[in-house]
């Protein structure tokens, strides 16, 4: 249920698509990531067998009762804190009354009238990276705790719909936007930033292939300075280009029916990606058509201020003041810092490496982790999780950068080899392989010299375009000596050398 409060900041005028202002409120639904569900004591893990882990209570058989996972509550204040939002220290839960055939109680248990998260906000960045960047303060309404539904199965028996209750009861909290988002860029920017958070507070894995992060947009347009136009929601998106996608074309479905004279139906609306297009999955229903009414078999919930005081003093450094950190204390550049508290998996491994570097090589570190290190897990969709090369040998290796036993070619040579495992899983598997393959680089002064002597004697002509004002044919001559020296010259003292020598 997304706010209708309309968000007071000024139109931006280059947001308008035809003319029209976009108006974008948004629901997520995260899956806390608790053992047991959030009434009973049955798993929530996901990819079992089909209505393995459904039990007595998730089915809502007669005689059994409702208990709280005190879990869940700790995630949700979890979450509150990491938002900024008022806290309700006394909730209460709901039954929210439909028909769905993957509803096994006829009902689902939510919070309607006393919320956990109240009033909160977060800060995003739009269009990141590209000129067009702007930082943007989204509102967020209310974070609700409620149980999941089961799962209609459409593709598992010729002909028929089955139904999975193994996802029945498990814990989510549904977080609600204002409806403050002008663009599809703006409300996929929102959606990170709350993926982000959740991830980072350890709160839930948010995959959204499975589901457990997922997505209901909110979308209408009205010329600027007008009414709220009629919405529609686009439900049950679990990728952020879908997201992207839906959103766009919904705007322009909106925007033709309008200029043609109708009226947008108020209606949920499913996303086909394969015709780019939305189609009406049913008209809207509003609160009364569910007839909340309160769980008579819950009690409230009332919240001491020393578990929120405990709770508040657990939680981790969150992703913009870490960023903020990496900036001030280590000299990162805005973008560096960005790309290193993406993950809190990854802004960690960055600190592990500098624990034994030293803060005062935080770029060289970033470099190498950003460049190299993530260059190589990309290309084989893996994440930091799944690194082959630890925080400590990472180090190992930017510590021959530093002095110089390495030189950048050699460098990545060895990356290469540890990142295939070559030299063992200790801190010191750089020097093994630096020791194994020969690549220690030459910074001797006389060694170097006597080859940048050869070259200069046996490469004239190219010694003479150099003179002759030709700046390429240096660069020649010190590929040259690199080639000689098999790549193991120190390049900075090559190109002193050579330029003495040519003076």
């Amino acid at each position: 249920m997304t706010a209708t409060l309309e968000n007071t900041a000024p139109i931006r005028t280059e947001l308008l698509v035809d003319g029209y202002e976009v108006v974008i409120g948004i629901e997520i639904h995260c899956q806390l990531n608790t053992d047991s569900k959030i009434f009973s004591s049955a798993p929530a893990d996901f990819g079992n067998e089909p209505n393995t882990q459904a039990n007595i209570v998730d089915l809502g058989l007669p005689g059994v009762l409702p208990v709280l996972n005190e879990g869940v509550v700790e995630r949700a204040l979890k979450f509150g804190l990491g938002v900024n939002a008022e806290l309700g220290l006394y909730n209460t839960f709901d039954r929210k009354n439909y028909f769905y055939p993957d509803l096994p109680k006829g009902y689902q248990i939510t919070q309607m009238a006393n919320p956990i998260v109240g009033k909160g906000y977060i800060d995003i960045v739009v269009n990141e990276g590209t000129d067009n960047e702007y930082s943007k303060r989204i509102g967020i309404t209310r974070g609700h705790l409620e149980e999941d539904a089961g799962k209609s199965v459409h593709d598992a028996v010729d002909g028929m719909t089955g139904v999975d209750l193994n996802r029945a009861g498990t814990p989510l909290i549904e977080i609600v936007s204002e409806p403050d988002m002008r663009s599809a860029d703006e409300a996929v920017a929102y959606i990170k930033a709350i993926h982000q958070l959740v991830t980072w507070l350890g709160i839930s894995d948010a995959i959204m292939a499975e589901g457990s992060f997922r997505c209901d947009c909110n979308v209408s347009v009205r010329k600027p300075g007008s009414e709220l136009g009629t919405r529609t929601e686009l439900k049950n998106l679990n990728s952020f280009r879908f997201i992207e996608r839906a959103i766009n074309r919904e705007i322009e479905r909106q925007i033709d029916i309008i200029e043609d004279g109708g009226k947008v139906i108020q209606a949920t609306r499913l996303y086909d990606p394969d015709k780019d297009e939305t189609r009406s999955m049913r008209t809207k229903e509003e609160a009364n058509d569910y007839r909340y009414f309160p769980d008579p078999d819950l009690l409230p919930v009332r919240i001491e201020q020393a578990t929120v005081d405990a709770i508040r003093a657990a939680m981790p450094e969150l992703p913009v003041e870490r960023r903020a950190r990496f900036e001030t204390d280590l000299g990162l550049s805005e973008y560096d810092a960005r790309i290193l508290t993406d993950s809190r998996e990854l802004a960690d491994y960055f600190e592990a490496v500098l624990e034994s570097t030293g803060t005062e090589h935080a770029k060289l570190a970033a470099n190498w982790i950003m460049g190299e290190l993530m260059g190589a897990l990309n290309k084989d969709e893996k994440t930091i999780n799944d690194a082959s090369i630890s925080a400590e040998q990472m180090a190992g290796l930017l510590k021959r950068l530093n002095d110089n036993t390495l030189s950048g070619k050699l460098g990545k040579k060895v990356f290469a080899a540890m990142y295939e495992g070559e030299g063992g899983d200790s801190a010191d598997a750089a020097d093994k392989i630096i020791e194994a393959k020969g690549l220690k680089q030459e910074t001797d002064t006389g060694a170097i010299k006597a080859m940048v002597e050869e070259v200069i004697a046996n490469n004239q002509a190219m010694v003479d375009e150099y003179k002759g004002g030709k700046e390429k044919a240096f660069n020649g001559l010190v590929g040259q000596v690199m080639k000689a020296s098999r790549g193991k010259a120190n390049p900075q003292q090559v190109n002193q050398i050579l330029k003495e020598l040519l003076s």
